[in-house]
């Protein structure tokens, strides 16, 4: 038994930036996750207010419960404030984005990083130290060799072709997160040389959390929001029943993706259904195995991980993505993590679905 907490951080880490300025980066995209919004399974009630739009390559929605009938617009601009924010901060797809100038600045040069900057890159270092490295923060520079990085235009075709093996190596050695000089009191973070972030596994769920708590500081008693599929839900629907949530768990077309009842808390999922090529008959998943530098080669199609904050549902389904269905499920039993991991089926055979300790006890008992 692992003496690390299960799942959680101090009140301190957990504790999320409340406001930020504006941010001035138009929308961009973190080139990340192609799949089906998750659905959101409600019954018609005026009472609910519905808002969407585009961030980050995707779709975002939410509902509020507004019984009073109030205007949703200011909610609108809190929820557009924040992605704004995020964007301008997070994502390398912007050219004059805070990563994106950290990932080109030279060896030695340092930068401090905002608070919610902050508190992102140290969630991810926190599960790239626990897993082993399965997630890590610092594989830009290889994510972009496998094509999957920022493109002219985020929703071509993969280029469908392999790196060279030198240039893998050769980039395994300047990327790690053990590489990076993070002091997290002073929120100062050191270029070693050549090193890239890349925050695509976990900044879209902060992006959730964030909006949401704008969204309850402001006075919002319940709602959903989503981001590509990873949501948050928080209070109950008008009616008083929790929300019903569709998940986009990337099952097989024939077969009926679960409907959970949710009051609090957060979904994520990571696979590779979506995001994809393949070579002389082999796939390779969009999903990189940082200790390796190159795709995972497992037969997992998905993960979808429920936690209380959406942030961290983000990171540990990428984890367990990387470390697959044996590894993915003794990590997640181990550290109490509620998931669902589906395998892709063999010719003539079912879809292998496994459901945690923590996912039945939660959702099935």
């Amino acid at each position: 038994m692992t003496s690390t907490p299960r799942v959680r951080f101090s009140a301190s880490l957990r504790q999320l930036p409340l406001s930020a300025a504006p941010g001035h980066a138009v929308p961009a995209n973190f080139g990340i996750r192609h799949w089906k919004p998750a659905a959101l399974q409600q019954r018609q009630d005026g009472r609910i207010h519905r808002l969407s739009g585009r961030t980050m390559g995707t779709s975002w929605s939410l509902s509020l419960a507004n019984p009073e009938y109030l205007s949703a617009e200011p909610a609108q601009a809190l929820v557009q404030q924040v992605l704004d924010e995020v964007i301008a901060q997070m994502s390398n797809w912007e050219a004059d984005s805070l990563i994106t100038r950290f990932n080109r600045s030279e060896a030695g040069q340092s930068q401090v990083l905002p608070a919610e900057f902050a508190h992102v890159l140290e969630a991810a270092l926190h599960w790239a130290r626990l897993s082993g490295a399965a997630m890590d923060p610092s594989m830009g520079a290889l994510v972009s060799l496998w094509g999957f990085g920022p493109r002219q235009n985020p929703l071509e075709p993969h280029k469908a072709q392999i790196p060279p093996e030198p240039e893998i190596e050769r980039l395994l050695r300047s990327s790690g997160h053990r590489l990076l000089n993070w002091d997290a009191r002073t929120r100062r973070l050191l270029q070693p040389g050549g090193l890239e972030l890349d925050l695509c596994g976990i900044a879209k769920g902060f992006a959730v959390d964030w909006a949401v708590q704008r969204l309850q500081s402001s006075g919002w008693s319940a709602g959903l929001f989503e981001i590509g599929g990873e949501l948050r839900a928080w209070g109950r629907r008008p009616d008083a029943q929790p929300w019903r949530v569709q998940l986009g768990s990337g099952m097989q077309a024939h077969e009926q993706p679960p409907v959970l009842a949710l009051v609090d808390g957060a979904f994520a999922t990571s696979g590779d259904r979506w995001h994809r090529f393949s070579v002389d008959g082999r796939r390779y998943s969009h999903t990189l195995d940082p200790r390796t530098g190159r795709p995972v080669t497992h037969g997992l199609s998905s993960v979808t991980v429920f936690h209380e904050e959406c942030m961290h549902a983000d990171a540990l389904a990428t984890v367990l993505t990387v470390l697959g269905p044996q590894q993915g499920l003794d990590f997640a039993c181990r550290h109490g993590i509620a998931a669902l991991l589906s395998a892709h089926a063999e010719p003539g055979a079912q879809a292998q679905v496994i459901r945690t300790p923590a996912w039945i006890k939660r959702f099935e008992t």
